[in-house]
């Protein structure tokens, strides 16, 4: 996994490490992690450490490295001196300027552009003049000519015409390398057996072999997996809501539903399982099952696949998981944690089977917590329309004063009694009990909730309740 520092790991990203990581473990052998600096402008630690933090949390530990290619620039060097020694490559003298101006011509003329091979003319009196001047060089790689051809793994055999591509630039002026130049030595170096990355790399793996042929060396096997697109068929962006892991994490998403997700988009098990163990995945991963074909990202099956392992968790793990959500809406304190545990298990036990993620606890529950919710207006227009609506939830609020158990059997014949009384159906006196105690139409069974939030709580609720129906 060789991730560039200049931004956060995002979910494409997260599957090519993935990707890599079921890779290695399925056949015993190593996952190694590089970071990719050389592009000292865009890389920061924060950005390292952000991606090494999101690895970490998805589980998916590496066995060497991290290997900085910042700190191996003497090691590229080294290399590039022997395409000189062996003419695969040349000194290039050209500046900046020189190349922009003539691009800019080309373009001009409508026509394409590579670069003109001005360096590689040049005599050895002229290059030696340029040299004892101190002019800048870069070292190019010289190109030759033919096609070059490599076995895709997903995609079969893949073929360029040499002529269609430039001689490029390998070590920069500043002794810099470039990055194509760079992952060929390092996966030299690093006995990489497989490359396993985003189709979008098609390009730089012809350049990429150019290289290894031109060093005399046998290129790993590469494996060029397909973007992930949006609905839309567009690629993954802002707009498309939280890409990055981080912000999946920030949202309440599991690591294992998150790993178990981002492995299906292009990857299938050969049949229809969908909820899949990390341990049955290494088990069952090849590169052979990878479908070419770009995979839709479908936030609503995550969701849905989340909702699944969030059930599946016994209430005391999901509690652990839960409460930095619930501390951060100011739901509860850390000292609540302790003190309140049973409570709180009994919370989850209420919400789980209708919360998708852990930041839907915080939201769907915040009446459990809070006295000063405040009463949806759609319903309140419903439900608590009319005098008669205070004077029905008097009766119900002082007929339950009067219970010796407030048990949820106990709760519900009382309200059932009282629609008989009253000659109505049950169901408009529940939405109206559940709007006066939890501002809300929608939620778990009222009659758990009620006995969860016991009498005194219930009573205080429906009497606020009244209260605001009165001043209507």
């Amino acid at each position: 996994m060789a991730p560039s520092p200049s931004g956060f790991l995002h979910v494409g990203t997260a599957r090519t490490t993935i990707y890599n990581y079921l890779f290695a473990r399925h056949h015993q052998g190593k996952f190694i992690l590089r970071i990719e600096d050389t592009d000292v402008s865009r890389s920061s630690q924060e950005m390292i450490d952000a991606i090494l933090d999101s690895m970490r949390w998805l589980g998916l530990d590496w066995d060497e490295g991290p290997y900085y290619q910042s700190q191996r620039t003497l090691l590229y060097q080294k290399y590039a001196q022997k395409l000189l020694e062996t003419k695969k490559a040349y000194f290039c003298f050209c500046t900046k300027q020189e190349l922009d101006e003539k691009k800019k011509q080309a373009v001009a003329s409508k026509g394409d552009w590579k670069y003109d091979r001005t360096c590689l003319a040049l005599s050895n009196e002229e290059k030696e003049e340029k040299i004892r001047k101190g002019a800048p060089k870069a070292i190019r790689l010289l190109v030759p000519e033919g096609e070059t051809v490599f076995s895709d793994i997903v995609y079969g055999e893949l073929k360029k015409e040499n002529k269609e591509l430039e001689d490029l630039v390998i070590l920069r002026s500043d002794g810099t390398p470039t990055y194509n130049f760079a992952c060929v030595v390092d996966d030299v170096e690093m006995k990489i057996s497989h490359v396993i990355r985003g189709n979008d790399h098609i390009a730089n793996t012809f350049k990429q072999v150019l290289i290894y042929e031109a060093l005399g060396l046998t290129p790993p096997h590469f494996a060029h997996i397909p973007l992930i697109l949006a609905k839309d068929r567009t690629k993954m962006s802002k707009r498309h809501g939280a890409v990055s892991i981080g912000e999946y994490r920030e949202e309440g998403f599991l690591r294992e539903a998150l790993v178990n997700y981002i492995t299906l988009l292009g990857w299938s098990p050969k049949d229809d399982r969908e909820i899949l163990s990390i341990d049955q995945m290494i088990e069952l991963f090849s590169l052979e099952g990878v479908n070419p074909a770009n995979p839709i990202f479908d936030k609503e099956k995550l969701e849905w696949m989340n909702g699944e392992y969030i059930r599946s968790y016994d209430n005391e793990k999901l509690l652990d998981l839960l409460f930095p959500f619930l501390i951060k809406e100011n739901l509860i304190t850390e000292e609540m944690v302790r003190q309140k545990r049973d409570w709180l298990l009994r919370f989850v036990s209420l919400l789980k089977e209708r919360c998708k993620t852990l930041k839907e606890f915080a939201e769907k529950g915040k009446y459990f917590f809070a006295f000063d919710y405040q009463y949806e207006p759609t319903a309140v227009s419903k439900h608590f329309n009319s005098a008669e609506a205070a004077k029905t939830l008097d009766i119900f609020v002082d007929r339950l004063s009067k219970l010796d158990s407030f048990e949820k059997q106990k709760i519900e014949e009382t309200l059932r009694n009282l629609a008989t009384d009253m000659g109505t159906k049950p169901a408009p006196l529940i939405h109206m009990v559940r709007l006066a105690t939890t501002g809300t139409t929608a939620g778990p069974g009222l009659f758990d909730i009620l006995e969860f939030l016991g009498k005194e709580e219930v009573v205080k609720r429906i009497k606020k309740a009244v209260e605001f129906i009165h001043k209507i």
